[in-house]
């Protein structure tokens, strides 16, 4: 919408700031509810870092798997976070989460332009924890062509993250990533690739810009529909730079500067905060993520517009950050890689750890983790491992074997080459493991003692180190078409070799706004501040700085912006 379309009168029943996940969310529950509603962005596009997630969202017990006939009780998900949590469990969250869940997926699915898929075959990370799902727990958005969302969600619509698609071209998670990686095995899944690849080709030519959305653009694409349809108010290229309070300490509006210059907006029900968290404050991070000694050791896949305003909007009107997470942050292990326009993009290695015939390793040359488990885990214990005043950074090995059939990062696997990444030194490549070795620093003889014990191990489908291959989430994780015993382990034994550079990185932070489990801001008192609302990672995350499953950010993103939408526009003296 143009700004110049907002209403001239600045007094909404709901002022909501930020526009990824939960503030869109909780921006269309509102108004679907009968509230007006202002959604005010300070990027001149909105989605902030949803719009580069994968799309996918923790629901356990939502209609698709009861579709399914997969009736879980609450007891079942809550066991598993009982156990994965550990001391950082809040039962009167967790509890409000997993009751909300199925709620707001079945809303946004029946009465709106949201739409999900089901993701019936992805576990949890840790299938060894009691209570631990193998499937029917996720949902994503739907695909949707941004033609049929209209040229108004276009405009304000983010662009798909380069590093994580293909030639600009969103790939999602499921049977189309699974064509993309068998395009030269299979070919049913080379005509679905020519497809979608001449589509793309296509929508570049006429448009400018691709036309398919899958992953978070179409969550950030569906939501923006719905939210307009719903008569939101959204104004970018808009920051919100103060709260407004009462004599009592009510929050009653917010102060904006946008291209319309300064206003003062008037929130009768109350005003959520929803920036982002604040990956991108150096500051913070200095003094919040740990080895991160100036905060610049340390690559987010977040937009650069998430530097805090949510958390020092709270902060200012006697709101306080939770200290008290397991981690601060949601990691990720990335790579860097440089252009030859100067520029250096990050990329996550969500993808190639888990598959067949690549291993990580330390500067030592040894393994130290599964490297199937999620990408939290792979990071923070790359993080543990390396030794004090060293580089915290592991390298993911390769055999050409590998790179024939699976990504190396920003690498493609056959038949595109691979030579550019060689070239720029993102990739390494060594005639021998000791050859590669060193040229990337890595002790050669720890290298090929690790390689050669893996590797005995690897060809009986076994990982007596680390249990790789042992747990669902693992096994499919991998390749099914493996010709060894496990679809997660392979032997590096077909040189050249590759090598590619790892380093801590993020999906955004867990440590937000203190929060009750309505989502109202907290005090020093731990008293609600009248009219104060916080979702998404603005909220202190309810999986207390663990990452028990893919989706644990938006899911809660979407359940507890839902949630406050709903309460607030059920307020008595609701307007339009």
């Amino acid at each position: 919408m143009n700004p110049a379309t907002v209403s001239e009168s600045l007094t909404y029943d709901v002022v909501v700031v930020g526009s990824g996940a939960g503030g869109l969310s909780a921006a269309v529950a509102a108004a679907h509810g009968g509230a007006s509603v202002l959604v005010v962005e300070k990027a001149d596009v909105c989605g902030g870092a949803t719009a580069w997630s994968g799309g996918w969202m923790w629901t356990p017990r939502n209609l698709f798997a009861h579709a399914d006939g997969v009736h879980e009780d609450r007891a079942q998900p809550r066991r598993y976070l009982e156990h994965r949590l550990g001391d950082e469990f809040d039962a009167a969250k967790v509890d409000a989460f997993l009751d909300g869940a199925p709620e707001m997926v079945e809303f946004f699915e029946r009465h709106t332009a949201l739409q999900f898929v089901p993701g019936a075959a992805i576990a949890d990370i840790h299938g060894d924890t009691p209570g631990a799902g193998t499937g029917h727990r996720s949902v994503a958005p739907k695909p949707v062509s941004l033609r049929r969302l209209g040229s108004d969600v276009a405009a304000l619509l983010r662009r798909q993250l380069y590093e994580t698609s293909f030639l600009g071209m969103g790939i999602m998670a499921g049977p189309d990533l699974q064509a993309f990686l068998h395009s030269t095995r299979s070919g049913r899944a080379f005509v679905h690739c020519a497809r979608r690849v001449s589509t793309h080709m296509l929508d570049l030519a006429t448009e400018r810009r691709g036309q398919q959305l899958v992953n978070g653009t179409a969550l950030v694409g569906r939501l923006l529909r719905s939210a307009l349809d719903a008569g939101v108010d959204i104004r970018v290229a808009t920051a919100a730079t103060a709260l407004v309070t009462d004599p009592s300490g009510r929050v009653t509006g917010v102060r904006i500067d946008g291209p319309g210059g300064a206003r003062t907006v008037s929130a009768r029900r109350g005003v959520v905060l929803a920036t982002g968290g604040f990956t991108h404050d150096i500051d913070r991070r200095r003094e919040l993520f740990p080895r991160t000694p100036t905060g610049r050791e340390h690559w987010t896949l977040t937009p650069p517009t998430t530097t805090g305003d949510g958390i020092s909007l709270g902060e200012s009107v006697g709101g306080r950050l939770d200290r008290s997470l397991a981690s601060p942050v949601a990691y990720c292990p990335v790579s860097l890689v440089r252009y030859r326009n100067g520029k250096q993009g990050v990329f996550p290695h969500i993808l190639d750890r888990g598959k067949p015939g690549v291993i990580g390793v330390l500067a030592d040359g040894r393994r130290f983790v599964n490297e199937a488990l999620g990408y939290h885990d792979y990071t923070l214990a790359m993080i543990e491992q390396v030794p004090d005043g060293e580089e915290v950074c592991s390298w993911l090995i390769a055999d050409q074997q590998y790179l024939r059939y699976f990504p190396l990062g920003m690498a493609k696997p056959f038949p595109i080459p691979t030579w550019p990444y060689l070239r720029s030194g993102y990739l390494s490549k060594g005639r021998t493991i000791r050859d590669l070795a060193e040229k990337i620093g890595v002790d050669p003889d720890g290298l090929e003692k690790t390689v050669t014990a893996f590797n005995e191990s690897a060809r009986v489908g076994e990982d007596p180190e680390f249990g790789r291959g042992t747990t669902p989430f693992n096994v499919k994780s991998g390749d099914a078409d493996n010709p060894w015993p496990n679809p997660s382990l392979a032997p590096l034994e077909r040189g050249p070799f590759y090598a590619v550079k790892v380093v801590p990185g993020s999906f955004g932070t867990f440590a937000g706004l203190v929060t009750d489990s309505s989502s109202r801001v907290l005090n020093g008192d731990d008293r609600p501040i009248d009219g104060l609302f916080a979702v998404g990672v603005d909220q202190s995350s309810v999986m207390g700085g663990h990452y028990p499953s893919g989706g644990i950010n938006l899911g809660p993103a979407m359940t507890f912006g839902y949630l406050t939408g709903r309460r607030l526009a059920s307020t008595t003296g609701a307007t339009r």
